[in-house]
């Protein structure tokens, strides 16, 4: 298993430095949220990202965010030419990973495939998943794998369980589309503990990406979910993907929490070996 930091934590240092304090940190890579960044999502530009984080020992594990900006982007409307251009963003989000040397890219980005007002979610599933589609083909050339994220009933109305997105999956059956589990979001909207879900969908190859925080959206070890089990699951399982840090509140400031999250799963992957 390998360790990233997702990067909007250190949103507020240049990109280098949040490579070095990464590094310094004990990270094997960063997960790049694409607003962060300057809005220049060419392979040249990719390239030099990848270059960067390789001079801090670190990889680009992987994209999120993917629809924060530009703004009003959706997969879900039903207006052709908004759905047109969102689907060719994500296809150039898409070879920008590639670029970068990211595995995986996590299609979270609630609100962004939403339904509109009127639209009924079943309208709104069906328009995503033609995009994600389309988008699996991008990926599978591109050599990535796209994971549609499940997210809490709070956040959108359309897939917040792992069943609900491997159904998608598994309707596009294409080997460059996953789904993938965020600790926090599965705690509001899971029946079953993290630990169980990985032990479900991890050996039926859904799951290709896993992101770490809490209830609370926090950093893992600031709230009462559990990470351990989780932990000792995918060793179990022989899981050599990536785990991603990614709290969404940021206590008691940016650094610290970076600085608590990454040494609280370090000790407990120390713990495991």
């Amino acid at each position: 298993m390998k360790l990233a930091l997702c990067n909007e934590v250190l949103r507020h240092l240049p990109f280098e430095v949040q490579c070095a304090r990464a590094a310094a940190l004990g990270c094997d890579g960063l997960e790049i949220a694409p607003f962060t960044l300057p809005a220049d999502f060419s392979e040249a530009a990719g390239e030099a990202l990848r270059a960067t984080a390789a001079t801090h020992g670190l990889q680009i594990a992987s994209l999120h965010w993917l629809m924060v900006a530009p703004p009003g982007l959706s997969i879900a409307t039903a207006d052709a030419g908004l759905h047109r251009r969102s689907v060719d963003h994500l296809a150039q989000l898409v070879r920008f990973a590639a670029a970068c040397g990211a595995q995986v890219l996590v299609h979270g980005s609630p609100h962004q495939r939403s339904p509109g007002p009127g639209q009924s979610p079943a309208d709104a599933l069906a328009r995503c998943t033609a995009a994600w589609a389309e988008l699996a083909v991008h990926a599978q050339a591109a050599g990535v794998v796209y994971c549609i994220e499940p997210l809490a009933p709070f956040e959108t109305p359309l897939i917040n369980t792992v069943a609900q997105a491997a159904a998608v999956v598994d309707a596009i059956a294409s080997p460059a589309l996953k789904t993938m589990l965020d600790l926090s979001a599965a705690s509001h909207s899971e029946t079953d503990d993290a630990a169980t879900l990985l032990q479900r969908w991890l050996p039926s190859g859904h799951i290709a990406h896993v992101q770490l925080n809490d209830h609370n959206r926090r950093g893992p070890g600031q709230g009462d979910t559990p990470v351990r089990p989780a932990l000792q699951t995918l060793q179990r399982l022989a899981y050599t993907g990536w785990l991603a840090i990614e709290p969404f509140d940021y206590v008691p400031d940016a650094d610290s929490c970076a600085a608590f999250s990454v040494g609280h799963v370090r000790g407990l992957m120390a713990g495991l070996a």
